[in-house]
C-alpha cells in the first residue's frame, strides 16, 4: 500500500457533520421501531469513541511518521461519527419515549479493551479492530440505515462510509505487517517481558474475553437480528474475517492459531459437542458465525490475493 496516497486521501476528504442538511423531517416510525434506532444510534456513538481510543493507542505504537499521522486523521473520523451518530439518535427521538443510555456491556467493554492495547501484543488488537470494522461496515451500518430508510440517515451513512474505507484498508495493511518477517524480527529483538508487564497482559486476556460476549452479542447480533433478520450480511462480514485468517501468513502466527483453533474446536464433530459453549464464550461471537463460511475455492482464490486486494473486495460488500 503507498501510504503517502492515503494519507492525502485522509486529509482531503474530510468533512464536518454541520454539512450535512439536518432540517427534513424524520419518518413515522412504531414506538419499538424507534426507541430501536435510536437506541442503535446512542450505542454507535460509543463505538465510534472506542474506535477513536484504539486509533490513538495504535498512533502511539507506530514508528512510521505517516503512519501516525493516518492514524491521527482516524480520531479526528471517529470523533466526528460519534457527534454525527448522536445527532441521528437525538434526530429520530421523537417522541422521548425514555432516557437513552450506552448499552451497558459496551460501557464494560470499552475500558479493558483500550487497555489490552497497551500490554497486549498488538497483532491481537487489530484483529479485534479489523473484525469489528467490518461487522460495522460491512453488516450494521448498512442494515440500519436500510432499516431506517430515509435521507437523513443515507447522507450520513455515505459520508461515514467513506471514511470507513479507509480505515479498513489500513486494517488490512497492518494485519499484513503483524505477518510480515519484518513484525518477527522486531519480535525476537524485544527484551523479554518482566513479570508484571507478563500479570497486566495476561489480565487484559482475560478481560477482553470476559466481556467480549455480551459486547458482541448486545451491541452487534442482537441489532443485526432486527434490521437483517436473515443473517446474511453478518455473514458476509465474518466470511471477509475467515477468509483473511485463512492466509497461511496469518494462519501461521501463534495468536491466529489460538483463536482458529477455537473455531475448529467449535465445529469438530465430537469436541465441538462438549467445548463448542466454551469456545462461542471465549470468542464471543454467535454460533452461526464460527461455521466456515468459505468454500475450498474461495480459500484458494484469497490466499493468492494481497490484502489490498482484499481489503477492497471487502469494501465492494457495501455497495451489493
Amino acid at each position: 500500500m503507498n501510504l503517502e496516497r492515503m494519507l492525502a486521501k485522509c486529509k482531503k476528504f474530510q468533512w464536518k457533520v454541520g454539512d450535512l442538511d439536518w432540517d427534513r423531517a424524520p419518518p413515522e416510525m412504531s414506538k419499538d421501531d424507534e426507541i430501536a434506532v435510536v437506541q442503535y444510534f446512542t450505542d454507535m456513538a460509543t463505538i465510534e469513541r472506542l474506535a477513536g481510543a484504539l486509533f490513538v493507542e495504535q498512533g502511539k505504537r507506530t514508528e512510521d511518521p505517516v503512519l501516525k499521522e493516518i492514524f491521527a486523521t482516524f480520531v479526528k473520523d471517529e470523533l466526528r461519527h460519534a457527534h454525527c451518530a448522536q445527532m441521528l439518535a437525538d434526530h429520530y427521538d421523537v417522541h422521548r419515549y425514555k432516557v437513552y443510555q450506552t448499552n451497558p456491556a459496551l460501557v464494560k467493554f470499552f475500558p479493558h479493551f483500550v487497555y489490552s492495547l497497551r500490554y497486549i501484543n498488538p497483532e491481537f488488537a487489530n484483529l479485534y479492530i479489523t473484525t469489528g470494522e467490518l461487522i460495522l461496515d460491512v453488516a450494521l451500518l448498512r442494515s440500519l440505515n436500510d432499516f431506517v430508510n430515509d435521507e437523513m440517515s443515507q447522507e450520513a451513512m455515505d459520508k461515514i462510509n467513506q471514511d470507513e474505507s479507509r480505515h479498513i484498508a489500513i486494517d488490512f495493511h497492518m494485519v499484513e505487517y503483524y505477518t510480515s518477517e519484518e513484525w518477527a524480527k522486531l519480535l525476537e529483538d524485544e527484551p523479554s517481558y518482566s513479570v508484571t508487564d507478563t500479570i497486566r497482559a495476561y489480565w487484559a486476556y482475560a478481560n477482553v474475553f470476559r466481556y467480549a460476549r455480551p459486547f458482541f452479542k448486545e451491541v452487534f447480533f442482537e441489532p443485526m437480528e432486527r434490521v437483517d433478520p436473515s443473517g446474511k450480511r453478518m455473514k458476509e462480514a465474518f466470511k471477509r474475517i475467515q477468509l483473511l485468517g485463512s492466509k497461511p501468513r496469518v494462519r501461521g502466527r501463534p495468536i491466529s492459531k489460538f483463536l482458529l483453533g477455537l473455531q475448529d474446536l467449535h465445529n469438530h464433530p465430537i469436541y465441538g459437542v462438549v467445548f463448542g459453549r466454551l469456545a462461542v464464550r471465549i470468542l464471543g461471537v454467535n454460533p452461526e458465525v464460527l461455521r466456515t463460511l468459505y468454500t475450498d475455492r474461495e480459500a484458494e482464490i484469497a490466499n493468492r490475493m494481497s490484502f489490498e486486494d482484499m481489503a477492497a473486495e471487502a469494501l465492494q460488500l457495501k455497495y451489493a
